[in-house]
């Protein structure tokens, strides 16, 4: 009979201690990459056994650069992992050697357990017992031993997990042991605790195993009286998602057709796969999501800057550097798509503003609606250009074949880049940007190329700024054009921003124009 754990999925911050915990310190294996079937411009990671077996699988959405969730009512709060008992000593110095934050051993419902903390604070333990795995990795895990979950009514989330093939075992403290006929599932009373808040460290759900899809369809009749259910389908298994009487989120998902679907047992996690309904996005998408790298790959260590920053490089960068500043309300991803249209081999560094209004991102504050903090824009442009500085000596990156493009908020900060610190930015892409900085003084910005794309009919920007004049009257080489859009970008954005940054580097001689196309 088809019982126990399918998969317990989590939330994750930073993808590449994600992965350098979950591979390279624990030994599990990368057996799927996807973007979100839910959101495709959300990486998901799934690791497991060698085969990506039911029972073995741990996923991760990867919510990068994000806060950490609240530990609560209502949610999964620790995440078991068995191996074999003799091995705990050696668990215990590895993460000593690791730096792996960690608690025992000790013992729970009898069993030996050691506490360990993943990077984004999320508690896996490992407990010492046999459970024997179809496709055994050397020195990992072999299979999820069990979940605990946090109720304020122990006696009614039980009686939910019943549906799902477990039984009431022993009791210890103010937990209650369910079992399957393969693992556990801890239920924890925890009356009083505040409300969990979805974020990393903290899992999204955990999923028990069906046999089949007329199982699913079984459990969906069988909850009709006590709430809504969803089903979906994930392509290497169906899911039907519901929650307990406490708020967690529970799946019940088929064991099959599993990992090997799309991909070879022997070359399982090696591609990226997007979801059918984003296949007209896929160029967008390869450019957004996070990249990794797996342990013992070549990589580009992480740098502690100023800003929250990520790369995207292409299979064959030229050796340019493109810095992507984003409108009010986006992210560093945000720019990513058109500047990979602009620049098809150029690494990308996307930039994240640090100010935030009403929930909005920006790149500086505002005093009222139409007051800008003259303060701040000064300050988040000092900040900005030290940033620059460090990325470029941190990262190894090549001054003369860098270049930045800014979009709305994000061109209006580039620009007070350019006229307070000239140098620093000396070719720009100001996509409907204006003019947002007060009481400039001189400066030379003879060396400081600018294109400047505004909208025709953009009425954000209006025709009123007076950027242009300003930058060109300080020396700066600046091409302004109209385009036939709104605040927008379009098509006519990349054409002419690529026909640009070709010539602007052609000319330089930091690359040739041939180096800038796409292979």
């Amino acid at each position: 009979m088809t019982s126990g754990l399918h998969h317990v999925t989590g939330i994750t911050a930073d993808v590449q201690a994600n992965i350098d915990f979950y591979v390279g310190f624990l030994g599990l294996k990368l057996v799927k990459q996807t973007g979100g079937y839910a959101d495709a411009e959300q990486l998901h990671l799934l690791f497991g056994d060698g085969v990506g077996s039911p029972g073995s699988l741990l996923t991760f959405l990867v919510w990068e650069a994000s806060g950490r969730g609240r530990t609560g009512i209502g949610q999964v709060s620790e995440v078991a992992l068995a191996v074999s008992p003799e091995s705990l000593g050696d668990w215990l110095l590895k993460a000593l050697a690791a730096n792996v934050p960690f608690d025992g051993p000790t013992r729970e419902f009898e069993e030996p357990v050691l506490w360990l903390k993943d990077p984004d604070g999320l508690i896996v333990k490992l407990v010492g017992v046999e459970m024997p795995s179809p496709a055994p990795l050397p020195g990992a895990p072999t299979r999820l031993r069990g979940v605990t979950v946090l109720t304020d009514n122990g006696a009614e989330t039980a009686t939910f997990i019943t549906r799902f093939g477990y039984r009431r075992a022993q009791r210890e403290g103010l937990r209650q042991r369910m079992v399957s006929d393969t693992d556990v599932v801890d239920v924890r009373e925890t009356a009083g605790f505040v409300p969990s808040v979805p974020g990393a460290g903290v899992p999204d759900h955990v999923a028990f195993r069906a046999p089949d899809a007329d199982a699913l369809r079984s459990m969906r009749l069988s909850l009709r009286d006590h709430g809504p259910t969803e089903v979906h389908d994930r392509k290497y298994f169906l899911s039907l998602y519901v929650r307990d009487p406490a708020g967690i989120l529970m799946e019940y998902a088929t064991d099959g057709p599993g990992m090997a679907i799309d991909e070879p047992p022997g070359e399982l996690g090696q591609t990226l796969f997007l979801p059918p309904q984003a296949a007209h996005r896929a160029a967008d998408l390869l450019a957004m999501l996070p990249q990794f790298t797996l342990p013992g790959e070549e990589r580009l260590p992480a740098r502690s800057l100023p800003f929250i920053h990520r790369f995207n490089r292409p299979k064959h960068p030229d050796g340019t550097t493109l810095a992507l500043l984003h409108g009010a309300g986006g992210d560093e991803a945000d720019l990513m798509p058109i500047a990979r249209r602009i620049a098809p081999r150029a690494t990308l560094l996307g930039v994240r503003g640090r100010a935030v209004e009403d929930g909005i991102r920006r790149w500086f504050g505002r005093v009222d609606a139409m007051t800008l903090d003259q303060a701040d824009l000064r300050s988040e442009a000092e900040a900005f250009a030290a940033f620059v500085e460090g990325a470029v000596t941190a990262y190894g990156l090549d001054a003369d074949k860098f270049a930045f493009v800014g979009y709305s908020n994000g061109a209006n900060l580039l620009a007070a880049v350019i006229q307070l610190h000239p140098g620093v930015v000396r070719r720009a892409i100001l996509l409907r940007g204006m003019q947002a900085t007060e009481n400039l003084q001189t400066g030379d910005l003879s060396a400081t190329r600018v294109l400047m794309l505004d909208g025709r009919d953009d009425q954000i920007v209006g025709a009123a700024s007076t950027l242009a004049d300003d930058l060109t009257a300080r020396g700066a080489h600046v091409e302004a054009r109209m385009l036939p859009a709104r605040h927008e970008l379009s098509d006519e954005d990349v054409t002419e921003a690529a026909q640009w940054l070709r010539k602007t580097f052609s000319d330089s001689g930091a690359a040739k124009p041939s180096e800038l196309k796409a292979p």
